[in-house]
C-alpha cells in the first residue's frame, strides 16, 4: 500500500456511518479452549473439538499417493497468518483484537470460529450435542468482557430439528446473539446402508427441500428467540471439489456451493413465504452466484410454471399434424413406426399419468406461492443476505438494479474474514472494500449499505436490540427509525 494511499483508519475517519464486520473470524487457542471443554463437560466435548482437527492433520501428512487411492481432498496448508505476527496473535486474543478495532477501521466484529465451525457436523450424536453445548459456553464466557464492538457465534448443531432448538434455547440462555448452523448435512443413505451396505453411501440434506425432518419448528424457533440463522458451511471435499493435489482447486467456489444449495432449498422449499419475517445469511461465497440463482430461479419460472407447462404436456400435442409431417418428411414407414413409439411414450396412458400427478407435484414451485413474476425480488431479495470479502469485485454486482431482474439488490454483508489466510493484513482490509468506490464502480451510498445498513438490516431482523451496548448502537438505532418511518409511508399507515 503506497504511503499516500489512505489507511483503514483514514477511510474510516471520513465515513458517516459506522462499519460493522459481519464475518470476521477468531482462531481458538486449543490448550485454554480444551483445558475449559473438560472442565466444563467432560472428555467427549474435547474428543470433538479435537476430531476435525485431526482428520485434517491426517490428511494434509498424507502423501500424493495415499490421498489419491482413499480419494481424499487435498486441505489448506497452512490457513492461518504466520509472517504477520501480530496479526495472528490477534487472531487467538480477543482483547487485542479488541483494542485494534480503531486502527482496523471496525466499529463492530460478528466473529465466526474457526475449528468451531466444524463441530456441527461431527458425526456422533451425543459427542457432537456435548461439543457445541460446551464451546458456546467458552465464548460466552470468553468474549463477555468485549460485547461492545465483539460478538462471537454459537455453532448450531442442525442432525435433527430437537437437538437444534435444545441448543437454540441454550444460546439464548447464555446471552448470545449470533448463531451459525450446520448446513449440507451428511446422511446415510437407506437403500446402502440396511443389510451390511457400504458405509460411506451418503445424501446431503439442505434442510429446505426434500429434508429427513420438517425444520420450520427450528425456523419458528429462531424468530421466537431473535436468533437469524447464518450459513457458513463447506463444499470442498465434497462432489468435483475433491482434487486430493490441489488445495486451490478445492477452494474455489467451494462456500458458494454449499451456501447455493442451501439457499435454494429454503426458497423453493416455501421457508421465506412461510416465515417471511426471518432473515438468513450465507457467509464467504460472495454476492455472484447469488445474483445468478436470483435470474435462474426467475428464468426457470417462466418456463416451467404450472401454467407454462403446457407447453410440454402430453395431452397438447398435436400427434395427427405430427403424423403428416413425418410422412411427408420422412415417409410412410418412419410415419407409422411414430404412431406405435407415441403409443408409448407420449399416448394417452402419458396424458393420464401427467393428469393424476396434480398441481403440487408437477410445479416445482408450488411451495414458494409464486403468483407473479416480482415475488421473486419479495422473497428472494428480502430475505436472503450474502457475505462478501473485502477484496471481491463481484461485491459490485449486488448492488447493480439495472441488471438483476425487477430492479433487486441482493444484499451483500461486508465479512473481513480477519484471523485467516485471505488476509495477509488485517489493517488493510477496509481499504480494500472501498476500492470499488476509489474506481468508481460502486458509489458512496452502496458502501454505506454494504458494510453498514444492511448489516444492521439483517442483524436486527429478528432482535431489534442487537446493537444495544455497541459502538454502533446510536448509528443503529437512528437507521431502524428512520427505515420504520419509510415501511410505515410505503404501507400508508
Amino acid at each position: 500500500m503506497s504511503s499516500n494511499h489512505p489507511n483503514s483508519a483514514q477511510i474510516h475517519a471520513r465515513l458517516k456511518h459506522p462499519v460493522i464486520d459481519s464475518d470476521g473470524h477468531w482462531i481458538e487457542y486449543f490448550p485454554l479452549l480444551l483445558e475449559y471443554l473438560r472442565g466444563v463437560a467432560g472428555n467427549k466435548a474435547v474428543e470433538g473439538m479435537k476430531s476435525g482437527d485431526e482428520i485434517v492433520g491426517r490428511i494434509v501428512t498424507m502423501s500424493l499417493e495415499q490421498r489419491r487411492n482413499e480419494r481424499r481432498a487435498q486441505q489448506s496448508w497452512w490457513p492461518f497468518p504466520t509472517r504477520n505476527t501480530r496479526d495472528r496473535a490477534t487472531a487467538m486474543i480477543p482483547k487485542l483484537l479488541h483494542e485494534r478495532m480503531e486502527e482496523l477501521g471496525l466499529d463492530f466484529s460478528v466473529l465466526y470460529p474457526t475449528q468451531g465451525l466444524g463441530i456441527y457436523a461431527i458425526r456422533n450424536d451425543e459427542i457432537r450435542q456435548a461439543t457445541c453445548h460446551a464451546f458456546n459456553t467458552y465464548i460466552a464466557h470468553e468474549f463477555r468482557e468485549f460485547a461492545d464492538r465483539l460478538t462471537p457465534v454459537a455453532a448450531v448443531p442442525m442432525h435433527t430439528p430437537a437437538e437444534a432448538i435444545a441448543e437454540l434455547e441454550h444460546v439464548k440462555e447464555l446471552g448470545l446473539k449470533a448463531i451459525v448452523m450446520g448446513s449440507v448435512i451428511r446422511r446415510p443413505i437407506p437403500a446402502y446402508s440396511e443389510n451390511g451396505g457400504h458405509r460411506t453411501a451418503a445424501w446431503y440434506d439442505v434442510l429446505g427441500l426434500d429434508s429427513e425432518y420438517d425444520y420450520d419448528p427450528v425456523w419458528q424457533k429462531c424468530v421466537q428467540l431473535g436468533l437469524a440463522p447464518t450459513f457458513h458451511s463447506a463444499g470442498r471435499g465434497l462432489g468435483l471439489r475433491m482434487s486430493p493435489s490441489n488445495f486451490t482447486y478445492n477452494h474455489i467456489g467451494h462456500f458458494a456451493s454449499a451456501g447455493e444449495a442451501v439457499c435454494k432449498a429454503l426458497f423453493m422449499g416455501g421457508v421465506t413465504r412461510r416465515f417471511p419475517s426471518l432473515k438468513f445469511a450465507f457467509l464467504e461465497g460472495g454476492v455472484g452466484w447469488a445474483c445468478q440463482l436470483y435470474a435462474d430461479l426467475i428464468g426457470h419460472w417462466r418456463k416451467r410454471n404450472y401454467e407454462a407447462l403446457a407447453e410440454v404436456n402430453p395431452a397438447n400435442l398435436d400427434r395427427r399434424l405430427l403424423h403428416e409431417m413425418f410422412e411427408r418428411y420422412l415417409g410412410r414407414e418412419a410415419a407409422d413406426t411414430l404412431d406405435r413409439w407415441q403409443a408409448v411414450s407420449e399416448g394417452e396412458q402419458a396424458a393420464a399419468a401427467w393428469a393424476a400427478r396434480g398441481r403440487e407435484v408437477i410445479d416445482d414451485y408450488a411451495a414458494c406461492g409464486i403468483e407473479r413474476a416480482e415475488d421473486f425480488r419479495d422473497l428472494f431479495a428480502r430475505n436472503f443476505y450474502f457475505g462478501c470479502e473485502a477484496d471481491d469485485p463481484m461485491n459490485a454486482w449486488g448492488f447493480n438494479a439495472r441488471v438483476n431482474p425487477y430492479g433487486a439488490r441482493i444484499k451483500p454483508l461486508f465479512g473481513s474474514d480477519i484471523g485467516h489466510f485471505d488476509v495477509q493484513d488485517m489493517s488493510e482490509v477496509l481499504v480494500e472494500a472501498h476500492e470499488l468506490v476509489d474506481e468508481g464502480i460502486i458509489n458512496s451510498e452502496d458502501f454505506r449499505d454494504f458494510v453498514f445498513s444492511y448489516p444492521v438490516e439483517f442483524w436486527t431482523g429478528v432482535n431489534k436490540d442487537f446493537f444495544t451496548g455497541t459502538a454502533a448502537e446510536r448509528a443503529a438505532a437512528a437507521w431502524l427509525k428512520t427505515a420504520e418511518r419509510e415501511e410505515r409511508a410505503v404501507s400508508g399507515a
